[in-house]
């Protein structure tokens, strides 16, 4: 009988620390909303519209500065925007951030809204202002690369694109997410993780890392092969970085 009369207290008590608990989750407004927007703009915009314009002949990047290109773009857009909205710029990101409640749902579904509209506005002025250049590589748009993946493997391919998301979210977690991150090295800690997840993956997915990035030039150039290892390995990469990071630093 004691049991049953205190449960229901139990149960109160347990919705009282889960609405404390949400409490304490930063809301989010349309300042972030459209500072997720604009962030993965630019960084779809300046990362397709350099893969377009060089196939002209005016850029010659080898992977090494296309990693650099990745690190630098992100790193400004951190440095710039990470005050208003986080400086997700990432669906995958965005998810993850949901699954250890650094963000509420309804801000997060919102982030990804913003952000793939962002993308998809990046892939169409790349096609816009690069028409004929870009045409050769599909405005920037991610594939596998056959050569490089063995037997354009979509299943190998889906573990690159979880592996390069799992660095830059595990960046994430550690620069932005820990409280005793180093702040200051927001931008270079997570630019540097994304330049080198490209530098490793680029020759052989286009290191996507990011349903945002992968959506826009694929809309411009109408190019979907594989599509769903851009979702879901992206998205599963930076789930297991946040869950695990937080189970093995955070949680001691």
């Amino acid at each position: 009988m004691e049991a049953a009369s205190t449960s229901p207290q139990a149960r109160l008590e347990l919705r009282a620390a889960s609405r404390s608990e949400q409490d304490t989750i930063q809301a989010r407004g349309m300042t972030a909303y459209l500072a997720e927007g604009v962030g993965t703009f630019l960084l779809v915009f300046f990362i397709c519209a350099v893969i377009s314009a060089g196939t002209g002949g005016a850029l010659q990047l080898d992977i090494a500065g296309l990693g650099m290109l990745h690190a630098l773009t992100l790193g400004v857009l951190v440095y710039a925007l990470a005050a208003s909205s986080g400086a997700h710029f990432n669906p995958a990101i965005t998810t993850a951030m949901l699954a250890i409640r650094q963000i509420r749902p309804r801000d997060a579904a919102a982030y990804i809204a913003f952000q793939l509209a962002g993308g998809i506005l990046a892939g169409f002025l790349v096609l816009l202002l690069f028409h004929h250049a870009g045409a050769s590589v599909n405005y920037g748009a991610t594939a596998i690369n056959p050569t490089v993946v063995a037997n354009g493997s979509a299943w190998l391919g889906l573990i690159d694109e979880a592996i390069g998301a799992f660095i830059l979210m595990w960046a994430v977690m550690a620069v932005a997410v820990n409280p005793r991150g180093e702040r200051h090295f927001n931008g270079l800690v997570i630019g540097g993780a994304l330049g080198l997840a490209v530098m490793v993956f680029g020759p052989a997915t286009g290191a996507g890392l990011n349903p945002a990035r992968w959506l826009g030039p694929a809309l411009a150039s109408g190019t979907y092969s594989d599509f769903w290892i851009y979702l879901v390995g992206p998205v599963a990469g930076a789930l297991l970085a946040a869950l695990g990071y937080r189970a093995l630093v955070l949680s001691r």
